[in-house]
């Protein structure tokens, strides 16, 4: 079958719950999915006998979550892991200053109420920002009026500058004023032992999902919109386009007639990031069983600065750090050999010899995968927070887009990619979808499925 409904571009989280409500409602379906996997940026990599995320990895905040509830309806279980959100205290932390020394007790302390009356000024600087405001001016203009000394100073200018890494895959220099307005975090934060693309492969389960389908081009008429692989055409009289943001600025599909301004505008004006991960299992544990996090401050943590204990997920020490930014691009023009080395000597600056040499590696390399071009949109100088609304479109009622760049409220999170998908369905079908009725539904296959 070549004609259908509504073809869905991508089998990501958005991509997969907007044709599962379709089916549901018994739409005639097809999800074409460019990689040889459904998932997209959720990318369990299970080959070692235990699951490693590559991809996504966090639920940001639980707390009133749509996607927890479905995470919960789905029994899938979870481990807490509430320092996600790159928080400075909260949970236990190793802290080490510029020098490399561990902080105590009483400096952690006084770090953490650094942080928290910075970010205070930072708020208000925020909200005083004119347009043309980038997120660095602001944190300098809070940390000029601080009176802090140069040395806590630039430690908290380092800490700012990791965490606009880390939730945008940015430098902080491009990201607006307003980058992080949306980042609350409501409750804890959750990974998953059993990995993340759990959710997308069970809601995609039965459903027409075409692998390896490249598509080029999607053409729309009076007759409806035809999409082109290198495997055929398939025509229908709608698509959702969930492909990531960075393959829409790249131009990798081929709209006619060409976009309207509404939609461009939002592709050109808002950034897309590079956030890659390295995970290191080591033989040993060198750290404190406790610590969620190992922090470099200041000099010390210029590069490599956050080290994330994720050892629970397979039961062998592993840590995991990330190279963001322009410092991600960089990383990942490199050797995996070569990487892996920079982080043990950054390592053992903190801890000298007791870090041992790591007996495995993962490391990614979203900003060359041709099918993403980066991790995860932000807010880029000169964008605002209605572009990633704006973008979803539809165009000519027949054309619509999902996935986290459409979603203002909490872009850059798997949360935002479901809700727009939740979001896209809705508006074809004309009618509201019941998110515990959808759940309820996965469920009641599944168990058809096994009763055989």
């Amino acid at each position: 079958m070549t004609e259908f409904d509504t073809i869905v571009i991508g089998a990501g989280m958005s991509g997969t719950t907007s044709a599962r409500m379709l089916a549901d409602a018994g739409q005639r379906v097809v999800v074409l999915e460019a990689r040889d996997r459904i998932g997209g940026r959720m990318h369990s990599d299970r080959s070692a006998g235990f699951p490693v995320d590559r991809g996504a990895s966090w639920i940001h905040g639980i707390d009133g979550s749509p996607l927890w509830e479905l995470v919960q309806a789905l029994a899938i279980p979870t481990l807490e892991y509430t320092v996600g959100s790159f928080q400075a205290g909260g949970r236990p932390i190793e802290n080490f200053d510029g020098d490399g020394r561990r902080l105590d007790a009483a400096e952690t302390a006084q770090w953490v109420s650094d942080v928290a009356a910075a970010d205070a000024a930072l708020a208000e600087e925020i909200a005083a920002s004119s347009p043309g405001d980038t997120y660095l001016d602001v944190t300098e203009r809070a940390l000029d009026r601080s009176g802090f000394a140069p040395e806590r100073i630039d430690e908290i200018r380092e800490f700012f500058r990791h965490r606009v890494e880390e939730q945008c895959g940015a430098w902080i220099g491009d990201l607006d004023a307003h980058g992080l307005d949306e980042d609350a975090i409501d409750g804890d934060e959750v990974i998953f032992p059993r990995g993340y693309d759990e959710l997308p492969r069970r809601i995609g389960a039965g459903l027409d999902i075409r692998l390896e389908h490249v598509v080029t081009a999607v053409s729309r008429s009076a007759n409806g919109v035809t999409v082109s692989t290198a495997q055929g055409d398939f025509t229908a009289e709608r698509v959702i386009v969930t492909v990531p943001l960075g393959v829409l600025k790249a131009d990798r599909i081929a709209f006619d007639p060409a976009l309207p301004d509404d939609v461009t505008g939002p592709i050109d004006r808002l950034g897309m990031g590079v956030f890659n991960k390295i995970f290191l299992q080591f033989p040993e544990r060198f750290w404190n069983e406790q610590s969620y996090v190992l922090r470099a401050l200041g000099e010390a943590g210029e590069h490599w600065h956050s080290w994330y204990d994720v050892s629970a997920v397979s039961g062998i020490p592993t840590l995991l750090t990330f190279a963001a930014g322009p410092f991600g691009r960089r990383m990942q023009a490199l050797p995996d050999e070569e990487v892996v080395a920079d982080v043990v000597t950054a390592l053992r600056r903190l801890y000298g010899d007791a870090v041992g040499e790591p007996v495995a590696h993962w490391i990614t390399h979203w900003g060359d995968d041709a099918f993403s071009i980066g991790s995860y949109s932000h807010l880029a100088l000169g964008s605002s927070h209605h572009d990633h609304d704006a973008l979803a479109g539809p165009v000519d009622g027949v054309l619509h887009f999902a996935g986290e760049a459409t979603w203002g409220d909490e872009p850059a999170t798997v949360g935002a990619a479901y809700y727009s998908g939740h979001r896209a369905a809705e508006r074809i079908l004309g009618r509201p979808v019941d998110l515990p009725a959808f759940a309820a539904g996965i469920t009641a296959r599944e168990q058809q499925t096994a009763a055989g």
